[in-house]
């Protein structure tokens, strides 16, 4: 039976997990965002969950193939925009902030998010 600091040290460095994103080296702080980001993060999410409330209207009406695509692409953009967003708010507070305080290790963290990202 595993000891208790080694279900610890995995749950802290992800072993065990597949595509885990090393831990961001600022993850115990919180990322302040503009009111005006956050309303548009909101915005964009919203949209996208009402679109994704209609695809599943649609698929339970048997909905033409091409409409439910159309779609898919429009709240999958939207989420994908919003992805966009928060990983660029990263870039320009934590990442920033830790590369400044000499923390090169938060070029992993950026480099497994960018990959997960891109996919």
């Amino acid at each position: 039976m595993p000891k208790a600091g080694a279900a610890q040290a995995a749950a802290k460095t992800g072993a065990g997990r597949t595509g885990h994103v090393p831990d961001c080296p600022c993850r115990h702080k919180n990322t302040p965002r503009s009111t005006e980001l956050q309303a548009d993060m909101q915005k964009r999410l919203n949209r996208a969950i009402g679109q994704l409330t209609g695809v599943k209207a649609m698929i339970e009406d048997n909905r033409y193939c091409g409409d439910v695509l159309t779609q898919l692409a429009a709240a999958e953009a939207a989420v994908r925009r919003v992805s966009e967003m928060v990983l660029a708010e990263h870039m320009r507070t934590c990442v920033v902030e830790e590369v400044r305080a000499g923390n090169d290790e938060v070029i992993d963290e950026v480099m497994a998010l960018m990959s997960r990202f891109s996919k």
